[in-house]
């Protein structure tokens, strides 16, 4: 690395602000320079003995009270987030060559919330919530079709109801990381952790 290079990297990339306004920023250009779905996140869940799972699901929104996704409840990662409920996400945008990392609690999203936002979703993507039972055994493809042209025909006119068992869960944070690549893997690396006091603190982490 020359003079030139290292001097570029000694200054702080990521600042020590507050850490909601700064995943807002960067989501904001991501949403501007991510081609395929910049709102696609890493969700890692445990059962309650610590046995762990991941998978990427969309988030639907953020805001001061937490990161919201929904799916079903009877899923497995439903079913781990009810049992266990904390959880960890991971946002990797390629574009950008930055990533974040969250972690806190979880709970469940107010009916109304879910409600509002499974009435927003398409027909055929309420249809098809109708028709799955996630994560459990299927014999074949066409089984799934065929639940879904039965439910489709119950269901040819007026609102479909929202499932009882379809939901949303938000997590609420406790942490963040927030990571920036960088040549010859010099990244950089900051973690904000929620104290008591209800207030944020950082510190720049090795790479």
């Amino acid at each position: 690395m020359d003079e030139q290079q290292a001097a570029a990297q000694s200054a702080d990339a990521i600042p020590a602000a507050e850490p909601l306004a700064l995943f807002a920023e960067w989501f904001a250009e991501a949403k501007k320079s991510e081609p395929n779905d910049p709102e696609a996140v890493a969700v890692a869940t445990a059962t309650p003995d610590a046995a762990p799972s991941v998978r990427m699901v969309l988030l639907k929104d953020h805001g001061p009270d937490g990161f919201v996704f929904y799916t079903n409840a009877q899923s497995r990662k439903g079913g781990e987030l009810l049992a266990n409920p904390q959880a960890a996400m991971l946002f990797h945008w390629k574009s950008l060559r930055r990533q974040i990392r969250i972690e806190g609690r979880i709970e469940e999203v107010e009916p109304e919330k879910a409600d509002a936002y499974f009435a927003s979703r398409s027909r055929d993507s309420q249809l098809g919530a109708l028709a799955s039972d996630q994560s459990r055994p299927l014999a074949s493809r066409g089984e799934f079709l065929a639940r879904i042209a039965k439910v489709t025909a119950r269901h040819l006119v007026g609102q479909i109801p929202r499932p009882p068992h379809w939901t949303g869960f938000r997590l609420v944070p406790h942490a963040f990381e927030f990571w920036i690549d960088r040549p010859f893997r010099l990244h950089e690396r900051r973690r904000f952790e929620l104290g008591d006091d209800g207030q944020w603190t950082s510190g720049l982490l090795y790479p």
